[in-house]
């Protein structure tokens, strides 16, 4: 049989460690599937939206470190690839995208699902290019497949069907694979950093994704400028576990103890963060940055000093030239704050006797305290996000993955989708929200249909929570986000799954162990509290005048009712 341009990429795929490539499949990838068919190293993972098999991919590349892969048949496939690659690209990971185009002959004027994937590709991906002949094949899918590793984010190779089928007699060039550098800033620069701490009397550290690996290095520091430390969203799974220093969360759905540590600082040392919600920095402190990003440095708040380097790398170099902090009132009074504000939240993750509510807040205590102590957790945008921030813990081996960056709706269940394909014996936790599950419910049947058991978890409240809540707090009377859901436990059922409903607290933590400890794949439909608050660290008048405005709209509006539900969901406990 004669070798194609599609066998030459199933080759290409292998020999640099691909595993499975997460796709739809259709007539303008039929050389590829085909390819991958007869080869049978590389795994398809047949998923029912390409928009799925990208956040798929980006799953497994955020969890390994290495180059995922991802498929689309040329147009609308194309286009459903979009918003997956958007959030790999914003988050990091090295994502290589084949996307089929039509026949090259027909490029141009106005065939039958036509479009310009150089262009529509171009904003969620550091290189994109199309393949037009055979001979271009072996250069443009390895430089892509460099750029994606390197640069980490997505590449896109583009390949109309008939080039696919095209004989080529290239060979498969030895694979190498680039090191990622090793940067650390200059000499002057380090004794720079550490002339800035030592002269720092209450010194934070705000830590994110960019700390991976660095928690010894960080924790050495914390000690010897007795400082706090608060991470970012992504920094959590890096620094939060056995951390002494660890004074929760800042941001939206942070912690008021992170915010305050934030606030009250004279120093504020920014590590691998590029945290985006400029209110949260303090005003009248210096700001030093470390990233490996350039982009990233003093792109926030105005910084006395930017270094770009890596986290662990830096420290190491400037730990032996900072001085022991004598002083731990900054620190103690952080701990303080930290200590009350998890006593508060905790307090509300109880489930008293006499309760009828399921609050989720209580669900993800309870899942946090039942998962394996290797669980991967993936959570939808919204208040699954904010109640996994809150209270999923991490211990340096549990991780914790989601659309932090981009934060696009239903990421969960289809990034639990690619953890699960990547680690098979792992337990995967999709924390999903009704919003989020039902807008790609499609990729629910993936699961048993490939046989991933991964443990699905609803958080069935009827409502865009995050959404309604946002509407509240600006002064509206929320509309537009009732959700009229299924029985989610009886349509896991109908479609070969086991599903497990949940609609009081009494019956929640044997739910849960009976779900995790399933073979297979398990949908678990908890029914919780609509009018369950996320309240933010810290509360502007802005906020307090926007929430007085709905409550008098929604008054007016005869709708009073929703009032008592809300007082008896957030206070009457």
């Amino acid at each position: 049989m004669t070798r194609t341009v599609a066998d030459f990429i199933t080759e290409t795929l292998l020999q640099a460690g691909v595993k499975r490539v997460f796709g739809v499949v259709g007539d303008s990838l039929n050389g590829f599937t085909d390819a991958l068919r007869r080869q049978e190293q590389i795994e398809w993972i047949h998923m029912r939206n390409e928009e799925s098999a990208a956040f798929a991919a980006g799953a497994e590349a955020h969890l390994t470190g290495e180059l995922a892969v991802c498929a689309g048949s040329c147009g609308p496939g194309n286009l459903h690839l979009i918003n997956g690659l958007f959030d790999a690209h914003r988050s990091g990971v090295p994502v290589l995208a084949l996307a089929a185009h039509i026949p090259g002959s027909e490029i141009g004027i106005d065939y039958f699902q036509a479009t310009h994937p150089e262009s529509l590709f171009k904003e969620c991906s550091h290189y994109v290019e199309l393949v037009s002949r055979p001979e271009q094949l072996p250069q443009i899918l390895h430089r892509a497949m460099r750029t994606a590793i390197a640069k980490r984010g997505v590449a896109v190779v583009v390949i109309p069907g008939d080039v696919a089928l095209q004989a080529t007699e290239a060979k498969v060039a030895q694979w190498l694979k680039p090191a990622q550098p090793l940067v650390c800033p200059a000499p002057p620069d380090i004794d720079r950093l550490a002339s800035f701490l030592n002269d720092g009397k209450k010194v934070t550290l705000l830590c994110g994704a960019g700390c991976a690996g660095a928690h010894s290095e960080i924790l050495a520091l914390a000690e010897r400028l007795n400082a706090p430390i608060v991470h970012a969203l992504r920094g959590k799974e890096h620094v939060e576990y056995d951390n002494p220093y660890d004074v929760g969360m800042t941001g939206l759905i942070g912690f008021a103890s992170g915010y305050k540590a934030m606030m009250n600082c004279d120093t504020l040392l920014m590590l691998g963060t590029n945290f985006p919600y400029r209110q949260f920095y303090p005003e009248h402190s210096y700001i030093a940055q470390i990233d490996l990003r350039p982009e990233a440095l003093g792109n926030r708040c105005p910084l006395q000093l930017g270094l770009l380097g890596d986290v662990k790398l830096t420290l190491e170099a400037v730990l032996p030239k900072v001085m022991q902090n004598p002083d731990r009132d900054h620190l103690d009074q952080a701990l303080d704050d930290y200590k009350k504000a998890r006593e508060d939240l905790d307090a509300l993750a109880e489930s008293g006797p006499g309760s009828s509510i399921i609050h989720p807040q209580y669900l993800n205590r309870l899942v946090s305290e039942l998962a394996a102590e290797d669980a991967i957790f993936t959570c939808d945008v919204g208040t699954p996000t904010a109640w996994a921030a809150r209270y999923l813990k991490m211990n340096g081996k549990r991780r914790l993955i989601g659309s932090f960056n981009h934060g696009s709706m239903a990421n969960a269940m289809l990034q639990a989708i690619g953890a699960q394909a990547t680690y098979p014996d792992r337990q995967v936790i999709s924390m999903s929200g009704d919003g989020g599950f039902t807008m790609m419910m499609g990729d629910f049947l993936t699961l048993s249909q490939v046989g991933l058991p991964v443990k699905v978890i609803v958080l069935n409240n009827g409502t865009l929570g995050f959404v309604e809540m946002e509407m509240k707090a600006a002064g509206f009377p929320d509309v537009g986000c009732d959700l009229k859901n299924p029985d989610f436990a009886a349509m896991a059922q109908a479609m070969g799954v086991k599903g497990i409903r949940v609609e009081h607290p009494s019956e929640l933590e044997a739910a849960l162990r009976e779900a995790f400890a399933h073979d297979g794949p398990v949908l678990v439909d908890v029914v919780s509290a609509r009018q369950e608050l996320v309240m933010p660290p810290t509360k502007t008048f802005e906020q307090a005048k926007g929430f007085s405005l709905f409550m008098l709209k929604t008054v007016m509006d005869g709708r009073a009712r929703e009032l008592i539900d809300l007082a008896k969901v957030n206070l009457w406990r």
